[in-house]
């Protein structure tokens, strides 16, 4: 991938690779410096009372990340939802929706019986949110306030969980969960654009809770953090479903000429995942997250289609997709996600829902 986010993405986990670059790092560098005193002093205005915080009458979860680019925040959202619904809460997931179309007002994606509207108006995640957890009530709005407002006041939510939200500061919170890529968790350490960070590390002392996300055997060990750890990796389902939701084994593609593509923020794992599974990928096509399938897009899977047998993608990806738009059958792999050492997330969702029976 030789995209420019690439290459930034590259020079910051890897470092410089020869002299241009490392120049390039240094002129950065004050850029990244300001980023993150921006970052500062408006956690301060916050922690200070001086600017507006909304506090919810329900108790609230945030998840979020430090750094820029997917954490695997959205598993971890469907996890805590899916915990939640389990002991009978109506529970609300509040989003900005990346990627959808230029929203102004708070839309309620689900009231508790399935999406309501299309992934192109609220997001592709939200949408998955919605699709994977029925009972749940899914609200996007730019302004997150108002999306909680709603959630609470109209559709009756019990519990909220605030989707990318360790830096939305405009609504407290019960419990800061901040995810961490488990093979770089800091990066390089510096904030954008210097490095990947949305703030100074300084920032990880909000936390409450950590959850090292992509974890696999021979990650290094992680920083000093001010709240409890727990691991997590995804897990590729054991079913392949068409754009439709009818099911099948995932064997079923073993032995047929797959293209696999995903619009997703670390693409290689999932193609990873797959050949890991036995499937024959004679072809890959990594996609920019939350990508869009217009005709460009479209015209790229019937160039890279050849002699496929099928297309196998994501969910994320398949949300956006007719079967009508491609020239193979395509076959969306589902992706779960395996929490370890989860004492301390049990005593503190405990703590939150006993507020509410």
């Amino acid at each position: 991938m030789n995209s420019p986010a690439a290459f930034h993405r590259r020079l910051c986990l890897e470092g410089p690779r020869n002299v241009p670059e490392r120049l390039l790092l240094a002129l950065l560098w004050p850029a990244g410096w300001l980023y993150g005193m921006i970052g500062l002093i408006r956690a301060r205005l916050y922690a200070k009372g001086l600017l507006a915080t909304y506090r919810a009458p329900v108790p609230v979860i945030a998840v979020g990340n430090l750094a820029a680019g997917g954490t695997g925040k959205t598993p971890v959202v469907d996890y805590l939802v899916r915990r939640l619904l389990g002991q009978g809460l109506r529970v609300a997931v509040i989003s900005r929706g990346y990627g959808g179309r230029g929203i102004k007002d708070a839309v309620v994606v689900s009231r508790g019986s399935g999406p309501l509207v299309d992934p192109a108006l609220c997001g592709d995640e939200p949408f998955l949110l919605a699709r994977r957890n029925p009972e749940a009530l899914v609200v996007v709005a730019p302004k997150r306030s108002l999306g909680a407002r709603l959630a609470v006041e109209k559709l009756g939510a019990q519990i909220l969980v605030l989707d990318d939200a360790f830096q939305h500061l405009a609504i407290a919170r019960d419990l800061n969960i901040v995810l961490l890529d488990a093979a770089k968790p800091l990066g390089n350490g510096l904030p954008l654009p210097a490095g990947l960070l949305r703030e100074f590390p300084s920032a990880l002392s909000r936390g409450d809770l950590f959850i090292l996300t992509r974890w696999q055997d021979g990650c290094p060990p992680p920083p000093r953090l001010p709240g409890a750890v727990l691991r997590s990796r995804h897990v590729l389902g054991s079913e392949a479903l068409d754009l439709d939701g009818n099911r099948e084994p995932l064997e079923n593609l073993h032995g047929k000429k797959v293209v696999a593509f995903a619009g997703i923020a670390h693409p290689e794992g999932f193609f990873g995942d797959l050949r890991r599974r036995g499937l024959d990928l004679i072809q890959t096509l990594p996609l920019a997250d939350h990508a869009v399938y217009d005709d460009i897009a479209l015209q790229r899977l019937r160039e890279v289609a050849g002699n496929a047998d099928v297309f196998v993608t994501t969910e994320k990806d398949a949300v956006k997709l007719k079967a009508a738009q491609l020239v193979l059958p395509c076959r969306q792999v589902p992706l779960t996600l395996e929490v370890f050492e989860t004492a301390a997330l049990d005593e503190s969702l405990a703590q939150l829902t006993a507020r509410i029976h």
